[in-house]
């Protein structure tokens, strides 16, 4: 079913602000409409302020705008079930793990199941809450907060306290932008709040992030490079972001994409 002109134009939106530049070319066979019509679509957009035309497609404008959770999900889906994997390989039998909000953090709950890891799951995601909660011998613990709409993930105060009140082995953390200068950021000011705190609780700290999180730096800082003792992605090895990473005294895994 063809989608309506507004759905369409989020959708456009969201792909530019997670790819940084998209085709006409590619958009019109996405959506299978002319490229007359994306270039309108576009258009549209730039009014608006939300991307800026260039030849021949469409880059990001400014700071980036928060895609939405279900556009998250599609985008580069395939990549973040690789690194879901490659995380759970990572895990401990019965380690104690705090499990981030977000689509990639999601990919590594769904990776979990079946391995009769036995964890003790700590997590501010009401997703990956309901992912684990019957998983055989593993207990989740859903810390407490605001839900955030969209997301499904909790923030505020009584999310931060909670995950203070625990002492980890290894938190999985998602986050939207990874700059060689910038560090780890997100857009969300209480989300970065809630990891900061999910840092100070866990002895290790792994970061999973696919390959378009690279090179970029958003609102909120969550924390220096170095922070991480592992980054796991499925970007290039030559990138400048993992070579600065790398020099700052993170191991980095790329995910098994076999």
């Amino acid at each position: 079913m063809a989608l309506d002109v507004t759905e369409r134009r989020r959708l456009i939106r969201d792909l530019v602000q997670e790819q940084g530049e998209v085709d006409f070319a590619s958009l019109a066979g996405r959506f299978q409409v002319s490229e007359m019509t994306v270039r309108r679509d576009v258009d549209a957009l730039e009014v608006e302020g939300l991307v800026r035309k260039v030849m021949g497609g469409a880059i990001a404008t400014g700071k980036f705008v928060e895609p939405t959770f279900e556009s998250r999900m599609g985008a580069e889906s395939v990549g973040k079930e690789h690194i879901g994997a490659t995380v759970a390989n990572l895990l401990h039998h019965k380690e104690t793990v705090i499990l981030d909000s977000g689509s990639t953090a999601l990919a590594v709950a769904r990776a979990i199941r079946g391995r009769r890891l036995e964890l003790t799951v700590v997590t501010p995601s009401v997703l990956v809450a309901v992912e684990l909660a019957d998983e055989p011998g593993t207990t989740v613990v859903l810390t407490g907060g605001t839900v955030r709409p969209g997301e499904h993930s909790l923030i505020g105060d009584d999310a931060v306290s909670a995950l203070r009140r625990y002492n980890c082995d290894t938190f999985v953390m998602g986050v939207s932008g990874v700059d060689a200068a910038r560090g780890y950021s997100d857009y969300h000011r209480d989300e970065s709040a809630v990891k900061r705190a999910a840092i100070e609780s866990a002895d290790r700290l792994i970061v999973v992030v696919d390959r378009t999180k690279l090179g970029r730096a958003h609102l909120a800082q969550v924390a220096p490079l170095a922070a991480a003792d592992l980054l796991v992605t499925d970007a290039a090895p030559d990138s400048d972001v993992i070579r600065a990473a790398e020099a700052a005294g993170v191991r980095t895994v790329f995910a098994d994409q076999r």
